[in-house]
């Protein structure tokens, strides 16, 4: 039914409109912003909004590792308020997701309390876990307030978000990224941070660094529950052109007469695959199986497989890899935002974006820093005149009537700025000790040593590298 008001309209307002046309249009809207808004990670800090929103707000809660841990409830509603205004559930979800250690592969938040295991628990309610940043996340975080980043409004303009994070972490690598956007999907696999970190230096160094030289330094995934990773021709094509995928398989040894399972594919659910095992013992499509017994604790995963007498480990075990998801296939399509934009990529472009974002952040982190310098370097100056001259300086305050005409009498008689004249009448008397004033120029000195170190910085490409 059409709006009352549309009713009321004259023929010059209403707008023809074809409804194939309208239909595109609403749907395509609808599309990005799921994809921009929800779905996909941002190729620089490999973060999707709602993880950003959720570090950010713990952030400015100042939940640091080094501090104590606060109820995951406060938390979520905090980010809820402030920052995310789609649903407890979906932000906690998050939230959780970040702190197990067997979903990625350097969790960036501290949990205390039940997050979920790996046989598909789910996590206590908000109200009774806590959380704090991992020292991990705090470099994603590091400087922020610097200036490094641009800011937006929030959904209802009240406050500022960070569009993104400076990210000191290549993230988008060290912990991959998956979602399901519409008519698009992302499954990028996590890496050994090491091996990520070298190659970024690699790059830096060597800008025109071929992809085999880069596999030399990342052989492949690394994933948070282990497995052997088989990597081929697939795995090239996906670090080239960002489509590929990748064989886990479960590590397991053969003791006597019992297979024991130490290591499992990622992103299976340990207690299913105990029951497909079982399943398959049952259906006779894996014979010589006497029973099987999970023994995992806080240490690692251990699921005993007791065979038969008669039973050969390496035909149970192969069986086992050939039917169950002891073995599985994991396809990577390396899809992240460049500029607001869904693109494939291959690995040199993300560690390029990252080494860019990071050459962003670098330059304006000091900027930022030689802009402060100088403001407090003016303001010192002005302090040093001062003191240079304080039997003349303190009768004109004194006989000044109000804070104006002192402030006029100090900006005429000594030709400083307002801001030294303001910071000289804000002056402890303690700044005229001997000791004090030996502090304001030592100090003084140092700032002048910094600002020609950032302007330094700014001139030259190697020293912004050795900043990073």
């Amino acid at each position: 039914m059409a709006p009352a008001d549309a009713e009321n309209r004259t023929p010059s307002q209403l707008i023809p409109r074809v409804i194939e046309e309208e239909m595109k249009t609403a749907y395509i809207n609808y599309a990005m912003s799921v994809i921009v808004g929800r779905a996909l990670p941002d190729v620089r800090d490999g973060l999707k909004p709602v993880h950003r929103r959720i570090l950010y707000s713990m952030h400015e809660l100042g939940l640091f590792s080094g501090k104590p841990f606060k109820k995951c409830a406060r938390i979520v509603g905090d980010c809820l308020g402030k920052f995310h205004p789609h649903g407890d559930t979906a932000v906690y979800d998050a939230l959780v997701r970040m702190a197990q250690d067997f979903s990625l592969r350097y969790p960036l938040v501290k949990g205390q309390g039940n997050f979920g295991s790996i046989d598909g628990d789910s996590a206590a309610s908000m109200r009774y876990t806590e959380a704090k940043l991992q020292k991990l996340a705090e470099e994603m975080l590091q400087d922020i307030e610097k200036n490094t980043v641009d800011f937006k409004d929030n959904f209802d303009s009240s406050m500022k978000e960070p569009a993104i994070l400076p990210s000191k972490l290549p993230n988008l690598l060290v912990n991959g990224s998956s979602g399901i956007a519409v008519g698009m999907a992302t499954s990028i696999p996590p890496h050994n941070i090491t091996e990520i970190c070298q190659a970024i230096i690699a790059t830096i160094n060597n800008p025109e660094i071929t992809l085999p030289e880069l596999m030399a330094i990342i052989p492949g995934p690394d994933f948070p529950t282990g497995g052997e990773v088989a990597c081929g021709a697939a795995l090239l094509s996906a670090y080239s052109a960002g489509k590929g995928k990748v064989t886990i398989k479960a590590v397991s040894a053969i003791i006597g007469d019992k297979i024991i399972i130490t290591e499992i594919p990622y992103q299976i659910n340990k207690e299913d695959l105990i029951k497909q095992i079982a399943d398959l013992v049952r259906d006779k499509t894996v014979e010589g199986i006497r029973n099987i017994n999970d023994e995992s604790d806080r240490e690692g995963i251990r699921v005993v497989i007791e065979l038969k007498k008669d039973a050969d480990p390496n035909i149970v075990l192969n069986q086992l890899y050939q039917f169950s998801r002891l073995k599985v296939s994991f396809s990577i399509n390396m899809l992240a935002l460049v500029d607001s934009q869904p693109q494939v990529l291959g690995l040199r472009r993300i560690i390029g974006a990252h080494i860019g974002h990071r050459k962003e952040v670098v330059i304006r982190k000091t900027k930022y820093d030689l802009e402060q310098a100088e403001k407090k370097v003016h303001i010192l100056e002005g302090l040093l005149i001062a003191i240079d001259n304080i039997d003349q300086v303190i009768p004109g305050i004194r006989n000044s009537r109000t804070i104006d005409q002192a402030r006029d009498f100090l900006m005429s008689a000594y030709h400083l700025t307002e801001m030294q004249a303001k910071a000289i009448l804000e002056m402890r008397l303690q700044k005229l000790a001997s000791l004090e004033q030996e502090k304001t120029r030592a100090e003084h000195q140092e700032l002048l040593e910094k600002i020609k170190f950032y302007l330094e910085i700014l001139g030259s490409e190697s020293l912004a590298k050795m900043r990073k």
